[in-house]
């Protein structure tokens, strides 16, 4: 029998927040989603999600199937150039 979760979320998280630039992260136990909202010549980290492998890959094939329904419905998506040479650091207080 499938059990029903009930999920609480307040005003600011049901906003979202927006995000331009992404970078990923793992070491053996854990996967680390660091996103960003990228206006140069400085940037402020959105979010971070950290999560296990295994939910990891459901993510991926979560969004890959997402990405084919939407081209699906819309049309192929044109990939934007990306100058993988930037590196994007931390700055602290």
């Amino acid at each position: 029998m499938d059990q029903q979760i009930q999920i609480k979320a307040d005003d600011a998280t049901l906003q979202g927040k927006y995000s331009n630039n992404m970078q990923v992260a793992h070491t053996k136990e854990e996967f680390i989603l660091d996103f960003f909202n990228v206006m140069p010549p400085t940037g402020l980290m959105a979010a971070r999600i950290i999560t296990s492998p295994a939910h990891f890959k459901r993510l991926v094939i979560a969004m890959q199937t997402n990405l084919k329904n939407y081209e699906d419905s819309f049309g192929n998506i044109k990939e934007s150039e990306v100058d993988h040479e930037k590196k994007i650091g931390f700055k602290t207080n």
